[in-house]
């Protein structure tokens, strides 16, 4: 059986062809009476033309494939009007070349090239996340107050949610994330092990009030995100969805085609106490990533350690960072050795928080702050705190000179407190028992776990992350199920994100060059651009050139520039746009139909004959 897809064009065809048939049929009536042997010539002839099935199968596909060929003519590409920047970075190059624009400070509106590439990345999200048996659904992006009290996330978040309220005076937020909202809906709906493994996830905005939104997408306050989330009735089998969603986000980004670190990570305010972290290495990433040059060992800065020196120094050689709390009421003072090279910068806040957490990381110059704080107010005595943090290669005497207070200074030295009026107290060892590292990893430091090989420190921006939650929301929001042996246990849980946003500004800063944009085939708004370079080849030409690279079965997601403009000027735009592979009908065409065939990223320029061109393209394609 043969399925034909009807369109108005097809039935205004069909009617015109019916009244042709029948006008003809009374003609020929007509005509038999008058001439009945020039009748029985006529009807031979008639049949031997007249195939109505093969005429409409024929003006379905040349209708079908002129009815969707892509063309930038009837696209709204707003490319003009911005000026090329020296300096310009990923960002900058998806502005002038109208993928995105900016609506308010961190808020960024999606043109149609854009929406392309968020399209094709969210199939791409869609396909993996079908591979391990998730489900997709849409979750609201109000979610209720009361249940982030009930998790303790309000406060831990802070001022980053936009929280509000309606007529009625209910407490609402837009979600930053969904743990809350979907543990409340399984929690409601799922009650026995018989359920499980229950996977579900969704592709949404999420918000999160930023200080200060900086890198376009990379660090917006509206931002688009994966968010899948697992529930399983034991531990055991919690840990192999981990390993499952680990798996298919390496997949992932190896389909990407781009270079990527998969970090042990901590937890933060999501919770739980095993997670990953998935980085694409840039210079313009905000997170440091330390991985060793001889084993697999690779870690965020919050978690990574790197070998104890051997030797250790005297307090005669310490300098001093100052910290202070959230309160302002505890002096945070953290001793480290007096190493060349170093300076402030070089203490790992990270590190001091996971000892003193309390600390407001957030501060650069905490002196003021505290010095404020330790201000007498009779309305709201504040009891003045000092904790002195000593890094592990200073050496134990330090504390003793810590305790006389004598030998170092404690206190700032404009500080009027009196030391015996506050409370002191060192901290030389983490809540494990090991010694505090209160430094950065350098490069050149050796690794803690292969004990051979170097450490190096590369920035990256944070692509995705996968968390194994346990019960951190199950148990207070009481998400339970019955288990096979009748008795009832909250759920494990997992989730996992990808920044969708983020990738689309991440890949587009990482691939570009001085010409402009440069997407991997997997995003790429259109995997080629035909243009016409001669002014002798013909619209004809190109569209016959773009049917044999698609064809019927769509192979290559192709577009043709019919714009009305100069070909120097779509050449410069389709660089700047970024189509991975340029086809050009130039002089070579109507003599010997070749084409020139071009790729940025392969640093390629080639002819290539009609014939050969969709193979030669298709293999381009595979290595983009």
């Amino acid at each position: 059986m043969v399925l034909i897809f009807r369109t108005r064009a097809h039935v205004w065809v069909e009617g015109l062809l019916g009244e042709l048939r029948d006008n003809l049929s009374t003609s020929y009536m007509m005509f038999q009476r008058r001439s009945p042997q020039a009748a029985a010539l006529a009807r031979v002839s008639l049949q031997n033309t007249w195939q109505p099935c093969s005429f409409r199968s024929s003006i379905s596909k040349a209708s079908t494939l002129a009815h969707q060929r892509a063309c930038l003519s009837k696209t709204w590409l707003p490319t003009a009007g911005l000026a090329k920047n020296e300096d310009e970075d990923g960002h900058s190059k998806l502005v002038r070349a109208g993928y995105l624009r900016q609506s308010h400070a961190g808020v960024f509106h999606m043109l149609p090239l854009g929406q392309r590439v968020q399209d094709k990345l969210e199939d791409l999200i869609d396909k993996h996340m079908l591979s391990v048996g998730a489900s997709k659904l849409s979750l609201s992006s109000l979610s209720s107050e009361s249940l982030w009290k009930t998790t303790k996330r309000l406060e831990a978040y802070g001022p980053e949610l936009f929280r509000l309220t309606d007529r009625k005076d209910t407490a609402l937020l837009l979600a930053p994330t969904h743990e809350e909202e979907v543990t409340n809906l399984v929690s409601k709906l799922v009650t026995s092990y018989k359920s499980l493994p229950l996977r579900l996830y969704q592709i949404g905005r999420k918000y999160r009030d930023e200080l200060r939104p900086r890198q376009g997408v990379l660090r917006s306050r509206e931002f688009l995100m994966k968010d899948l989330y697992t529930f399983d009735a034991t531990v055991d089998a919690a840990l192999q969805s981990y390993e499952e969603v680990r798996a298919a986000y390496s997949r992932l980004f190896d389909e990407l085609k781009i270079p990527y670190l998969v970090a042990e990570a901590s937890s933060g305010d999501i919770g739980g106490d095993l997670s990953h972290e998935y980085h694409l290495p840039s210079s313009m990433g905000e997170d440091m990533v330390i991985s060793c040059n001889s084993c697999s060992y690779v870690a965020n800065e919050e978690l990574a350690v790197a070998k104890p020196p051997s030797q250790e120094q005297s307090f005669d050689e310490a300098r001093v960072w100052r910290g202070v709390s959230k309160d302002r009421s505890t002096l945070i003072n953290v001793w480290y050795p007096d190493l060349p090279g170093l300076s402030l910068s070089d203490v790992n806040t990270h590190a001091i928080k996971s000892v003193v957490p309390e600390l407001d990381s957030s501060i650069m110059d905490s002196i003021p702050f505290w010095a404020k704080g330790s201000t007498p107010d009779p309305e709201s005595p504040k009891v003045l705190k000092l904790i002195n943090v000593v890094d592990r290669r200073i050496s134990p005497s330090i504390n003793e000179a810590i305790e006389r207070g004598k030998q170092l200074q404690l206190l700032p030295a404009s500080s009027n407190i009196d030391l015996l009026s506050i409370k002191n107290e060192s901290v030389t060892k983490s809540d494990d028992g090991q010694p505090i590292n209160a430094l950065r990893i350098r490069d050149g430091d050796k690794c803690a776990h292969c004990e051979s090989g170097e450490l190096r420190v590369q920035k990256a921006v944070e692509l995705g992350h996968t968390f194994h939650l346990g019960t951190r929301y199950s148990k207070p929001l009481g998400a339970k199920v019955r288990l096979r042996e009748n008795t009832m246990a909250p759920m494990q849980m997992g989730c996992h994100g990808i920044g969708v946003s983020r990738i689309i500004g991440a890949v587009a800063n990482h691939l570009a060059d001085e010409k402009g944009l440069n997407w991997p085939r997997a995003i790429a708004p259109y995997e080629v651009v035909i243009i016409i370079a001669d002014r002798d080849v013909q619209d004809e030409d190109a569209n016959q050139v773009y049917d044999r690279l698609v064809g019927e079965r769509k192979e290559v997601d192709a577009v043709l520039d019919d714009r009305p403009e100069s070909f120097p000027w779509k050449m410069k735009d389709a660089e700047t746009v970024g189509h991975p592979v340029i086809v050009l009908l130039g002089r070579r065409w109507l003599p010997d139909k070749m084409c020139e065939v071009q790729c940025r990223r392969l640093k390629m320029k080639e002819d290539v004959a009609f014939d050969e061109l969709p193979g030669y393209i298709n293999n381009l394609l595979s290595q983009l």
